[in-house]
């Protein structure tokens, strides 16, 4: 009996060629959702990326591979170029990616506008839960010189936007890591730090101004003990001031009553979900550790983008508002006071609200499980971004 003809192949979809623009300025979390978005896009959907950045230097702190003194480099499947000020003429990709309004070079969008089909330009948003950006959501804008159209791209929570970051192996690499008692072992060793059966383990990512001895000083006094793995940054002054000098460097440990806190620098991304897979809380900041902590399913605190005339309020609010959605009264009471004092928003000091939070800790646990679970049933952010601009093409 003659064997039935091999079923014809798919047709290959054709790669497309993308450059993301990013600039670094004091704001780690842009070149952190670059960086990964960069990787996923060239890495999952075969994409050809060009990553232009501004601040290779600071970009290193994230990327330990990255060979600052060099303009153009490929790392993990990605090229990386140095974004100068004289901006080189080059041929604008086939996908256009200025993120977070960045602005791109003049002679960039004059290319763009020559190329015999014009690119597909996207302005990837920041992350906000506010119900507008669903709404404004794929929008199109049109250049008022050139006859270019820029669509407005908002990550965002729900299936009215384009989702979040999220790696396709990432949930079961997290499930592994937190079943291995040696994988975490391994992470501590590496940290200089191995905390106790007794110790909760915290990490602590912030921007500066924040009333961080307030919190330091609920740990030290705390009848359970506390150890904190806190990232150099702009709160440094504050916790070497709380330190009396002593915690200046990135090494620097110090044990205070029940309080034991360690400094370190930087991660590479890898390392940093790592972290966060491992801490039973994790404070963190702006964007890219924010949707980070959020799939390491465990307990979170967010220090939003501080903005002048508090304009970062509502933006806040509208995720604690998603967030809290299924919580207990008194979890979900608990969460909104802390979290507004942490961001400045309450005249209440994060150390006098601690221990409330505290309380609520295990609740904010099986929580967060659950939003992790029901996140990652939508699409993420690079798959939806892809499917965007293969429809527009």
């Amino acid at each position: 009996m003659e064997a039935p003809a091999p079923a014809p192949l798919a047709p290959a979809r054709p790669s497309l060629s993308w450059d993301i623009f990013c600039t670094v300025v004091d704001n780690y979390g842009d070149i952190g959702v670059c960086w990964r978005l960069a990787r996923q896009l060239a890495a999952e959907h075969g994409f050809a990326v060009r990553l232009w950045v501004d601040d290779l230097a600071s970009f290193a702190r994230l990327c330990p591979e990255l060979q600052v003194e060099r303009d153009c480099q490929t790392v993990a499947g990605v090229t990386v170029q140095r974004w100068a000020g004289d901006f080189a003429q080059v041929a604008a990709a086939q996908v256009v990616v200025e993120a977070f309004a960045c602005e791109l070079p003049e002679n960039y969008l004059a290319a763009m506008a020559r190329a015999p089909r014009p690119p597909v330009w996207i302005n990837l948003e920041y992350l906000t839960a506010e119900d507008w950006a669903s709404h404004c959501h794929g929008l199109a804008s049109p250049h008022p010189r050139l006859p270019l159209l820029k669509y407005f791209f908002f990550p965002g929570f729900d299936v009215r936007t384009g989702g979040l970051l999220r790696e396709r192996a990432l949930i079961g690499q997290r499930q592994d890591f937190q079943a291995d008692p040696l994988a975490r072992k391994a992470l501590w060793q590496r940290l200089g730090a191995t905390p106790t059966a007794a110790e909760r383990v915290v990490s602590l990512f912030c921007y500066g101004h924040l009333p961080v001895a307030s919190l330091l000083d609920a740990w030290a006094q705390a009848p359970s003990p506390t150890l904190c793995f806190m990232p150099l940054g702009p709160a440094l002054p504050e916790v070497t001031a709380w330190s009396g000098g002593r915690l200046t460097r990135a090494g620097d440990r110090l044990q205070v009553g029940a309080l034991r806190l360690v400094l370190m620098d930087f991660l590479p991304q890898a390392d940093y979900d790592r972290l966060l897979w491992a801490c039973d809380l994790n404070f963190v900041r702006g964007e890219d550790s924010f949707v980070r902590a959020q799939w390491a399913a465990r307990p979170l605190v967010w220090q939003i983008y501080p903005q002048e005339e508090n304009a970062h309020e509502p933006k806040l609010e509208a995720f604690l508002e998603a967030y809290s959605e299924g919580l207990e009264t008194a979890a979900a009471q608990a969460l909104r006071t802390f979290w507004r004092a942490w961001n400045g928003l309450d005249p209440a000091q994060p150390g006098a609200c601690w221990p409330a939070f505290e309380r609520q800790l295990p609740a904010l646990l099986a929580h967060g499980r659950q939003w992790s679970d029901l996140q990652e049933n939508r699409p993420d952010l690079a798959e939806s971004l892809a499917r965007f601009c293969r429809n527009k093409l």
